[in-house]
This record gives structure tokens, sequence and C-alpha cells, in this order.
């Protein structure tokens, strides 16, 4: 086990890139977890298992100072269904599968700092806890880690997110909400089918689904408070016909909300049974609305974003944090379970160092994750945890 920095990140460099190669979806990270486990084995971390391919391992203080927090840290180790396009050496050996939100660089930056906060044990103020969440893409995975005793004995906890839409070392890390909720929505048209030619005996399903389409997006500027930040948006309309003479029977619509708060969620989700019910009645067919809560806002605790921010203008200085971008992202993370239970913070670390597949969005094929975040984070996490680095 390495006690020099360079070759601690180094090797987290490699990591990284390897479980590029080997990535897996949600609740199929079995590879992954066995990764991480043989890892931890290394540094002589006793680990636990949670939440079936999650692992939990802590690194006790020996000479703990009184009233310093236990911390947690969490990285994700899931992939998306997504075909790499990125060109990389390392780029994915399975077919459809892709680490294209940057899972892989959490999971090795936290192995990293893994070996630091070991290499330095003696120097621990108070114990710290290594989360390698499952199933962050949807799969609801930090709540069934919470279920699984992941909080317990835990007071604060931190995670982050690399962010291509962001300078390269840039943060975002605000009070209050950083990542809205989201939901999606399923809504079945159910008409009459028959031949183009004779639309007056149908009751065309398409067209209803149009209408539906266009009236929902009405929603956010009717019904929501301009100040609040929210998203309706329609992502497919499936209405096939075996023919271009056929009237079909059936449309199908599917899409995407992003909510600040319960209150907005209400409010969108109302309105899309309201007004896809009504509408579809007027045009003479029949209607059903699916609701699928996703995950709720990630909302920091203040002091625990302070904490973070200050850690890392120790860090990088006071020009690193980031005060021009808009929060709370639209986008959802499932972070927002554990900040619903204990105090943390969650923050957006800017990936963009001007390199194309480093500017290319999350959940793109071709993204790649910026390896030179790696140091930096390693560095967040030991000031954060009472072990900085010189």
């Amino acid at each position: 086990m390495s006690q020099n920095f360079t070759e601690i990140t180094d090797f987290a460099q490699k990591l990284r890139r390897s479980l590029h190669q080997n990535p897996e979806l949600s609740w199929h990270e079995i590879e992954t977890a066995e990764r991480v486990r043989r890892e931890l084995d290394a540094l002589g971390l006793t680990w636990r298992e949670c939440a079936e391919t999650g692992t939990i391992a802590t690194i006790d203080a020996p000479n703990r100072t009184e009233n310093t927090p236990h911390i947690a840290l969490r990285a994700d180790i899931d992939a998306l269904p997504i075909t790499e396009q990125s060109g990389r050496e390392w780029s994915s050996n399975n077919s459809g599968c892709m680490h294209a939100c940057g899972h892989d660089g959490h999971t090795a930056t936290l192995m990293g700092a893994a070996h630091w906060l070991k290499t330095n044990q003696d120097k621990l103020p108070a114990p710290v806890t290594l989360l390698f969440q499952p199933a962050e893409e949807g799969g609801h995975g930090a709540k069934r880690m919470i279920e699984n005793g992941a909080l317990e004995g835990i007071d604060y906890i931190f995670g982050w997110h690399n962010w291509p839409a962001i300078s390269f070392g840039q943060m975002v890390c605000p009070d209050g909400i950083v990542m809205c909720g989201n939901g999606t929505f399923k809504i079945t048209i159910n008409g009459k089918g028959g031949h183009a030619s004779q639309p007056e005996l149908c009751a065309d399903p398409l067209l209803a689904a149009s209408a539906i389409n266009l009236s929902l997006q009405q929603i956010v500027s009717r019904k929501v408070a301009p100040q609040a930040a929210a998203v309706v948006s329609i992502t497919s309309i499936t209405c096939d016909s075996n023919s271009p003479t056929v009237i079909p029977q059936q449309a199908v619509l599917q899409g995407s909300i992003r909510v600040p708060d319960d209150d907005t969620r209400e409010i969108l989700n109302h309105s899309i049974t309201d007004i896809s019910k009504s509408t579809a009645k007027a045009y003479g067919v029949e209607c059903t609305v699916d609701i699928y809560p996703r995950y709720n806002a990630t909302v920091n605790h203040a002091e625990c974003a302070r904490l973070m921010r200050s850690a890392w203008q120790q860090e990088f200085g006071e020009q690193a944090l980031d005060n021009s971008t808009r929060v709370p992202i639209m986008a959802s993370e499932d972070f927002s379970y554990y900040l619903r239970e204990i105090p943390g913070a969650f923050a957006l670390i800017g990936a963009n160092d001007g390199a194309k597949q480093h500017s290319a969005p999350c959940h793109s094929p071709f993204y790649d994750f910026n390896d030179k975040l790696i140091p930096l984070v390693c560095r967040l996490f030991a000031r954060l945890c009472g072990v900085a680095i010189p």
C-alpha cells in the first residue's frame, strides 16, 4: 500500500479505466462489486455487503477526537444502457452498456481516497465510512442502502458528481436545493381504428395524442409559479399503424417531469392526469394515466454545504467556487435519499477542460470521465475527513 499521493492517484486512474471497460447495469454490478471488495481487502479494510451489490467499509480512528463527526463518503457504481462511441482506448467491452455518467470515476476516486485515509488512519479524528452504492440510475439504490443500515452511526454524509457543463475544477454546492426531483409518466389512449378514408367512423388516438402533447406543454407556464424550477417533457409518442391507410387503435405518450419540491410534483402530476383525460374525452377516446415517482430533490444542509465549499476553497482558492451556474440543476440524484435522513451535502464539480470527450454531457455515447478530477476530489475528501494531503 503506497503512501505516495501521486502513486495513489495513478492507481485510481488505472482502476477507473478498468471499471470503464467493464460496465454493469443497475442491480447487476456483480463484477464491479467484486472488484471493489478485492481492492478493500488489499487495503486491509473490513467490508460488508449492503443492498446486494453495494459495499460498506469503515476506517476506524484509533485516536478519535471527542465530538468529531463520523463522516460517510459515497460513490455510485452502476452504468447505463448506452452503446459507447467515445473512441477511447478503454472503451466499454460490454455491448450496449457504458459508464456514460462517470460512476467509474466516482468509484475510483473514493477508492483513491480510501488509500490515503487508511495510510493516515492514526491521524483520523473520527471514523470514516465508505459507501459504494449500486443502482443510482433509476434503481433507488440509496434507498435500499439506507434500509440495510448504511447510515447507522453516521453523522454527516458527502457526495459529488462530475459535471461536463461546468468549467474544470469549479464547484457548485449551494445551501438548499442543488438538483431537482423527477418522475415519469405514461399516457395510454385507446381509440377506434379504421380506414384512413373514413375518419368520421373512427376515434383517432393519434389526433388525441397530438392534442394532449400540445396541452401538456402549457402546464409549467400556466400552472406553476415563474419562480419555480419545473419541467414537463414528452419524450415519445408511439402510435404504430400496419399501413399508411389504417388509423390505429392505440397511442402511447411517455414523458418526464422535474420538480423542486413535493408541492410542485403534486401540481404537475394532477395537471398531467386532468388535462390528458379531459382532452381525450373531447376527442372521443379513452385514456389512462400512470404516474411513476422517481427521486426527490437533492437538498443540501447548510452547515455541511459550507464545510464542503470551505474544504474546496482551502485546497484550490476562492475562485474555485462557481457562482454563475444556475441551481437547481434539472437533473436528479438518488443521493436525495441520504439527505432526507441525515445532514450532508452534494457537490457538482466541473469536468470541462476543453477536450471534446470532457464537454460531452452525461448520458452521451461520446462522454468520458475526466481523470484529472481524481486527485482534486481525493484532496477534498481527505480534508473533509481531517487528514489533508500536503
